[in-house]
């Protein structure tokens, strides 16, 4: 079966709940808040991966932890800087097609839920993931 093409797949992430410090104004400078965390990665999943093969697959536990570690240990002024710097990371492995990140940060205003950002990145139809890596 290994002539068999590879075939899209997608790997959601869905509400990882990380604390960090995040914001610009002196009272978000002291105290690390929380930030939930939604990603979508599209993949060409290889036919070794769906004849049940581990290390052909691609690693979304490696990814997840690479994320969390990521957050929890810098600090960020805004939001799109932490889901710039996510969407880089979910895009290095190179059967990534497209990766989708968006950022929550809970209680950042006072009439409303959470404030969101999401940024995309598609290999044949976005930005070089260059630029991101400049802006962060």
């Amino acid at each position: 079966m290994s002539n068999m093409k590879s075939r899209n797949a997608v790997i959601n992430i869905t509400n990882l709940r990380l604390r960090t410090l995040i914001g610009f104004n002196a009272e978000e400078r002291v105290k690390t808040q929380d930030v939930v965390i939604n990603i979508e990665i599209s993949y060409d999943v290889t036919p070794e991966a769906l004849q049940d093969r581990v290390h052909d697959a691609l690693d979304y536990k490696a990814i997840t932890k690479r994320v969390i570690a990521h957050v929890e240990s810098h600090q960020f002024l805004l939001l799109e800087k932490l889901v710039a710097d996510v969407l880089g990371i979910c895009c290095e492995h190179p059967s990534v097609n497209r990766a989708r990140v968006t950022g929550d940060k809970p209680h950042a205003l006072r009439y409303a839920d959470s404030v969101s950002i999401t940024l995309e990145h598609n290999v044949r139809h976005s930005i070089p993931l260059s630029l991101l890596k400049e802006a962060s």
